[in-house]
């Protein structure tokens, strides 16, 4: 991976007039929504659901969620709307109602719960997100313990071995699959109707949306990033903020391309 500067990240002038057929990947936490204290804070904008149901008409279906987030979620969150979703960083991906790759839980992912509960009931602020096939360790409101926190977690990665991969956000670090990757679940769904021939656009916000937009490069696309930090994306939108005016314009005047993402 070569990344980018955060003071040079900014949009190719080849995008400001592109008007190409988009296939459109969105993370969730810290992109359609503000990162929030803890997982269970999140609070979505109530039009983005219908925008983004109104966005897959216009895209002719090619709107995905690539998310850490179960699918269970994701469809509680977005209800009444089901939307095609590469869930848990990629571990679960469902594609027209249909659920193409499921991992299930392993014996020594509950032993890492049980290990992790055990931490966070001794330190104040610490909170274990079960995902049942990932876990995921959030210390956001306990900065203090970013050390040991990751230590722990990388002691229980090691002890697992190479079928577990542990990867590290904003105050929060996961156990996942070695098999999945928001890259890998992009590059599946591109190969599928209605994702095949169209230009992939992802937009994330954090170090484990960057294997997806590395892979959305590779494809010719173009990967966005929201707020600071080095990254392997060309483009850079201030805040989830920013990006919802965007989405919420393009529902509205029923048209949305990778030009739609340039703001000068």
């Amino acid at each position: 991976m070569t990344f980018i500067d955060p003071s040079v990240a900014t949009q190719p002038a080849s995008w400001a007039a592109d008007q190409r057929d988009i296939a459109l990947f969105l993370d969730f936490d810290g992109t359609l929504v503000e990162i929030a204290p803890s997982p269970a804070d999140v609070r979505l904008d109530r039009r983005v659901p219908a925008a983004l149901d109104t966005l897959r008409g216009h895209l002719s279906g090619a709107l995905a969620l690539v998310s850490g987030r179960p699918i269970s979620f994701l469809d509680d969150v977005l209800t009444p709307y089901r939307f095609d979703t590469a869930a848990l960083h990629g571990a679960d991906v469902r594609l027209g109602g249909e659920v193409l790759t499921q991992a299930h839980a392993s014996a020594e992912m509950r032993l890492a719960v049980r290990d992790l509960v055990r931490f966070a009931n001794s330190h104040v602020g610490i909170i274990v997100e079960d995902k049942h096939i990932s876990v995921a360790l959030h210390w956001r409101l306990a900065p203090h313990v970013h050390d040991e926190a990751l230590d722990l977690m990388q002691g229980i990665a090691d002890r697992i071995g190479p079928l577990v991969r542990l990867q590290a956000g904003k105050a929060v670090a996961e156990l996942v699959p070695a098999s999945a990757s928001k890259g890998t679940a992009i590059a599946q769904l591109m190969q599928a109707a209605p994702y095949a021939g169209r230009v992939p656009v992802f937009i994330g916000d954090d170090v484990t949306d960057e294997h997806g937009f590395e892979a959305v490069n590779a494809l010719g696309g173009l990967s966005i990033r929201i707020g600071d930090g080095e990254t392997l994306a060309p483009l850079r939108l201030p805040s989830p903020t920013a990006l919802r005016a965007i989405l919420l314009n393009a529902a509205d005047t029923g048209r949305l391309t990778a030009s739609s993402f340039y703001q000068g």
